[in-house]
C-alpha cells in the first residue's frame, strides 16, 4: 500500500549537526593580550572572527515566491524537527502518522486532470494555491479517520445458517444491555394505526395515530416530551429543523406544535394533506395533498414558496432525495415524477410499474431508488442519469412501505411482515435475492423509518410502535457540528442560528447539485448572437395586426390595446438582417495638429486604411474580417451604392423590407445622391470606377444589404 511520504524523514538527527563549542565567558581583564612594543599603548582589544565554517548558513530568500504568489508546501507534508521527550530521547515516530494514498484520494475534490487551455499567469498562480490548499485539506480529512473508533455492526450466522431466521429475541440476548434496551414495543391499539418520525439527531421520536393521538419522547431515556389528542385524524407527522417543532398533517389543515404540545400555527393554505417531507438544508416543508398539489412552505419566514399541480390525482406516495432535495412522487398510473420548486413541470418522469405505485424510497447517496407497485414488484432504479432498473423481485404481497438506512439497507413492510435486504456496501444497491432479516408484527405496517446513527428500525403499525434491532444499519460515527445527539439547549440554539445563516435557496434545488459549482461557458458565436437578438428585439415593438381572413374597422384602428374579438394577432416585426453589435466604427481621421487637414488629404488617409483592410481580409471582403464588419456590402449594377439612414440603436423601429432600395432608386432618378448628415460612405464591389461618398458623422454599426 502506497503511503504519503513521512514528514521528517529527510531531516538529519540533531546530534549529527555541526555545532560550535561553548566557551566559558571571561572578563575584560582576563583576555589574552599580544606583546606590544615598549611604551606603546595596548589599544582596544581586537574582535574575534566568528567561526563561519562551523555554523551552517541559511539560504537567501527568493523574492520570486512573493512576486508570483507561488504555493507553499502544505503543513501536513512539511518535515518538522525531530521531537524529543522529557528525558532527552529522540522520538522514533517523528511527525504525524502516515496516511494511505487511497484514503486521501477519497477526499479530493479538485480534478487535476482537467486543465485550462491557456490560463493567464495570475490565474495559474491562483490554481496552484487552490490545489495546495485542497491537498492539505484532503490529507487532514484522511488523517481524521484515525479518530473514528466506532465500527459498524454486523450479523453473521453460523456455517450454512440463514440470518433471516434469526429472531429479535435472539439478537436481544446476544447484545449488551444498552443495545438491548433499544428494542421495545408500545401497545397502542386504541388509537392506531400509527405514523412515526425520528429527529435528525436520532434522539427523539414522534408518532401520531389515525384517531388523533400525537406524542413525542426521548426514546433512548424513554422520557415523554408531550402527549396530546388533536381530536382529528392524523395522516402524517414530521419533525422540523429541531425537535422543538412538530408538523402534523391533520384531516383538514396543517398544524405546527412545539415540544410542549402547544399549537403555534395553523396553515390553512395546505389543506387535506396526506404526506409530509422536511428539507433541512432549505428549511422547506413539502406537502402532498388529495387535490393533487405539491406545496413548499418555508418555515423560516412562513411563506409558500411554490404550489405545483402534479395533474395526477390524489398524492399519497412521496419521499425526498437526501442528496439533492428533489421530491419523488408516486402516481396511480405507475410513474414516479421528480419535482423541484424552481420548475412548474417535473424534472423527470419514470415509468416504474404496470399498476399504481405504492411506495418510494431513496438511499442517502442519492444513487438508488426503490419502488413497489400494485403488480407485486419491488424494483431498484439507478438515478445516476440512466433511470433504468438494476434489479427486480416479485413479492407474495405488495410492499406498502419502503425505507433505506444510512448504510444502504432496504426495509419493506408487507402486511404484518417486515423484510430487510442488505447489499455489499453503502454505495452498492441492495441484493434482493435473500432477505437479511425478517420480523412479524402484531398489526399491519403503516410507517417505516431507520433511526439515524442507531442500528434501529422504527415501525408504526395498527397495534402501536415497534423498535427493531438491525445490526449494521446506521453510521457509527456522527458529526458533532451537524447532528449531535448529546447537544445541550445552548448548543441547539447556536446550531439553529448557524443553519439559518447557511440556508440554501429553494431555487438551487436541481438533479445534479455539482452543476452549481460549474461555470456556464458558451461559445463566442452564441454569445454574439444572443446579444444581437437582445439589442434588436428591445427596439422592435410588438403590435396588434389584424388577421388576413378578417376585416373589422374597429380592430384595424387598434394598435396597442389588446383585441377583444379574436380577429387580431400579437405580431413581432422581423429583425433587420446584418446588424452586428460588435462591429467596428468606420475610420474617421483626426485633424492634424500642425498644418491644414484638407479634404483631399482626408480622402487619401481613408483610402489608405480601406486598402489595408481589404489587403488583410483578402477575397472575403469586409464581411470576412476577423474583428467584425462595419458594413455588409452588396454588389450593384452601378458604381455607387446609396443607403438610407437606419438607426441600429434600441428604441427605434426597424426599417421595412425594401425601403432602403426604394429610396436609393429615388435618389438616382433625381440625378445622383444627395449627401447629408447620417449617410455613410460605401464601396462597390462591382467592376467599374470607384467613388467614395463621405459622411461628416458616420453612425455606429452596420446596416442591411440591398439584395
Amino acid at each position: 500500500m502506497e503511503t504519503v511520504p513521512e514528514p521528517g524523514s529527510n531531516v538529519p538527527p540533531k546530534k549529527d549537526r555541526l555545532q560550535t563549542k561553548k566557551k566559558k565567558p571571561r572578563r575584560y581583564w582576563e583576555q589574552e593580550t599580544t606583546g606590544t612594543a615598549a611604551g606603546a599603548s595596548p589599544g582596544p582589544p581586537r574582535k574575534r572572527k566568528r567561526n563561519r565554517e562551523l555554523r551552517p548558513q541559511k539560504p537567501k530568500k527568493n523574492d520570486t515566491s512573493k512576486k508570483f504568489r507561488m504555493s507553499k508546501k502544505p503543513r501536513e507534508l512539511k518535515s518538522p524537527r525531530p521531537q524529543r521527550s522529557l528525558s532527552g530521547a529522540q522520538d522514533p515516530f517523528a511527525g504525524p502518522a502516515p496516511v494511505s494514498v487511497e484514503v486521501v484520494q477519497k477526499y479530493c475534490r479538485i480534478d487535476k486532470s482537467k486543465e485550462l487551455p491557456h490560463p493567464k499567469t495570475k490565474t495559474r498562480s491562483r490554481l496552484v494555491v487552490a490545489e495546495a490548499q485542497e491537498e492539505e485539506t484532503s490529507v487532514r480529512a484522511a488523517r481524521s479517520e484515525l479518530l473514528l473508533t466506532e465500527e459498524p455492526g454486523f450479523l453473521e450466522g453460523e456455517d450454512g445458517e440463514d440470518t433471516a431466521k434469526i429472531r429479535q429475541a435472539d439478537i436481544v440476548e446476544a447484545v449488551d444491555i444498552a443495545s438491548a434496551a433499544k428494542h421495545f414495543d408500545l401497545n397502542l391499539r386504541q388509537f392506531g394505526p400509527y405514523r412515526l418520525n425520528y429527529s435528525r439527531t436520532g434522539r427523539h421520536l414522534a408518532f401520531g395515530g389515525r384517531r388523533g393521538h400525537v406524542a413525542a419522547l426521548d426514546w433512548v431515556t424513554k422520557k415523554l416530551t408531550c402527549e396530546i389528542n388533536v381530536m382529528e385524524a392524523v395522516r402524517d407527522i414530521r419533525f422540523l429543523h429541531s425537535e422543538a417543532l412538530l408538523a402534523v398533517a391533520q384531516n383538514r389543515w396543517l398544524h405546527i406544535y412545539d415540544n410542549q404540545g402547544i399549537e403555534l400555527h395553523c396553515v390553512r393554505r395546505c389543506d387535506r394533506v396526506t404526506r409530509l417531507e422536511f428539507l433541512p438544508f432549505h428549511f422547506l416543508l413539502a406537502t402532498a395533498s388529495e387535490t393533487g398539489f405539491l406545496t413548499y412552505l418555508d418555515v423560516s419566514v412562513g411563506k409558500i414558496v411554490a404550489a405545483l399541480n402534479a395533474r395526477a390525482g390524489r398524492l399519497s406516495v412521496m419521499t425526498q432525495n437526501p442528496y439533492n432535495a428533489v421530491i419523488h412522487l408516486g402516481h396511480s398510473n405507475g410513474t414516479v415524477s421528480l419535482w423541484s420548486p424552481a420548475m412548474k413541470e417535473p424534472l423527470v418522469k419514470i415509468l416504474c410499474h404496470r399498476g399504481g405505485v405504492r411506495a418510494v424510497a431513496v438511499d442517502s447517496t442519492g444513487m438508488h431508488m426503490a419502488t413497489s407497485g400494485l403488480d407485486h414488484q419491488l424494483k431498484v432504479f439507478d438515478l445516476r442519469g440512466t433511470f433504468q432498473p438494476l434489479s427486480a423481485r416479485t413479492l407474495p404481497q405488495g410492499a406498502g412501505h419502503l425505507a433505506f438506512s444510512q448504510r444502504g439497507l432496504l426495509a419493506a413492510g408487507m402486511g404484518d411482515v417486515v423484510n430487510i435486504w442488505a447489499g455489499q456496501g453503502k454505495a452498492s444497491p441492495p441484493s434482493l435475492e435473500q432477505p437479511y432479516l425478517t420480523h412479524r408484527l402484531s398489526g399491519h405496517v403503516h410507517g417505516l423509518q431507520f433511526c439515524p446513527y442507531e442500528d434501529v428500525l422504527g415501525v408504526g403499525h395498527s397495534g402501536g410502535i415497534t423498535s427493531m434491532l438491525v445490526p449494521g444499519a446506521a453510521e457509527p460515527n456522527f458529526d458533532g457540528l451537524e447532528s449531535n445527539p448529546y447537544r445541550s439547549r445552548k448548543q441547539r440554539q447556536e446550531w439553529e442560528v448557524k443553519a439559518l445563516l447557511e440556508k440554501v435557496p429553494a431555487e438551487l434545488i436541481c438533479l445534479d447539485p455539482r452543476a452549481l459549482a460549474e461555470v456556464d461557458v458558451i461559445s463566442l458565436e452564441q454569445a454574439k448572437k444572443e446579444r444581437a437578438e437582445r439589442l434588436v428585439r428591445s427596439g422592435a415593438p410588438r403590435a396588434w395586426v389584424p388577421l388576413p381572413t378578417t376585416s373589422h374597422p374597429h380592430c384595424i384602428l387598434r394598435s396597442t390595446a389588446p383585441c377583444l374579438r379574436g380577429c387580431c394577432s400579437f405580431h413581432l416585426p422581423p429583425l433587420p438582417q446584418g446588424y452586428d453589435p460588435d462591429a467596428r466604427t468606420p475610420f474617421q481621421p483626426k485633424p492634424k495638429q500642425k498644418g491644414r487637414s484638407s479634404t483631399a488629404s482626408l480622402v487619401k488617409r481613408k483610402r489608405k486604411v480601406m486598402d489595408q483592410e481589404h489587403r488583410v481580409s483578402g477575397h472575403r471582403g469586409r464581411a470576412g474580417h476577423p474583428k467584425g464588419n462595419a458594413l455588409l456590402l452588396a454588389p450593384l449594377a452601378s458604381s455607387t451604392c446609396h443607403f438610407s439612414p437606419v438607426s441600429p440603436y434600441p428604441g427605434q423601429n426597424p426599417p421595412e423590407p425594401g425601403a432602403a432600395a426604394a429610396e436609393a432608386r429615388e435618389g438616382q432618378a433625381h440625378g445622383g445622391p444627395a449627401v447629408g448628415p447620417g449617410q455613410i460612405r460605401a464601396l462597390s464591389q462591382a467592376p467599374g470606377p470607384r467613388r467614395n461618398i463621405l459622411s461628416p458623422r458616420p453612425p455606429v454599426g452596420n446596416y442591411p444589404s440591398l439584395e
